[in-house]
């Protein structure tokens, strides 16, 4: 596989929370869905990690995270039990003390309806400074840290919130062409190691297909430049061997 240089764009790392997926009891939806929705508004991930419910471990992540990403996204860790340490963790990383947030709280009793019990009380233990993201549709809002975006790990509410917020993390698209051979890399890298050298901005991957009838890779040129990238597509398949370009889409 062949990559490049981005453009200059928001990065973006994503932090999946859980034992349960690290033991396999539970499948990861979370950052399939973020990276896909993030990409399709512009922004680059640079960063997937998946780390366990513990409270120095998340700390660590976080800050090495938040200095190096523009945008950090966390999933898990943030309901009423015993493993759920993400606000502990978050806390640590950004070297802030847990606060009982009240207006957190008050949303919480009206979700509840009446008095909290304990755990429920947990919910609203929260980093000093945090920032509460009200959108419409939410009855609870999105968690901020400065560029800490704290979900849920349930998909189904990871989905709701982010749907209610995207709009907020739009940048220029990507502009994406696919180029579909019938021949293996090996007969093209030296091609696109010329394109790469012609258009030095243009992302570039390269990714074979087992058992396919049809074709054996799938090239895909990607800019947020859209002539650029459509100069670079032709140049490449100017490159290629006719014969084994089956479709440019």
């Amino acid at each position: 596989m062949t990559g490049i240089m981005a453009q200059q764009s928001k990065n973006a790392a994503i932090i999946i929370i859980g034992n349960e997926i690290l033991s396999g009891k539970v499948q990861d939806a979370n950052s399939p869905y973020l990276s896909g929705e993030l990409r399709a508004l512009g922004v680059d991930v640079q960063r997937i990690s998946v780390i366990p419910d513990e409270i120095d471990t998340i700390g660590e992540e976080i800050a090495a995270c938040r200095k190096k990403y523009h945008l950090v996204f966390t999933s898990g860790g943030v309901g009423p039990t015993h493993d759920d340490v993400t606000m502990e963790g978050i806390a640590r990383g950004v070297g802030k003390p847990l606060t009982h947030h009240p207006i957190l709280d008050q949303l919480l009793r009206t979700v509840y309806g009446g008095d909290l019990n304990p755990a429920q009380l947990k919910l609203a233990d929260v980093p000093e400074g945090l920032e509460l993201l009200h959108a419409e549709g939410l009855r609870v809002p999105v968690l901020r840290f400065e560029n800490i975006y704290i979900f849920p790990g349930i998909p189904s509410l990871l989905v709701r919130k982010f749907e209610a917020i995207k709009e907020r993390f739009r940048e220029t698209p990507f502009h994406l062409r696919k180029i579909f051979l019938t021949g293996d890399e090996a007969l093209v890298a030296e091609d696109l190691n010329k394109v790469l050298r012609l258009f030095p901005r243009l992302l570039l991957g390269s990714y074979p297909i087992l058992h396919h009838p049809e074709y054996k890779v799938i090239l895909t040129l990607e800019s947020k430049d859209k002539a650029y990238l459509e100069r670079a597509t032709q140049s490449l398949l100017l490159f290629l061997p006719k014969e084994l370009v089956l479709r440019l889409e």
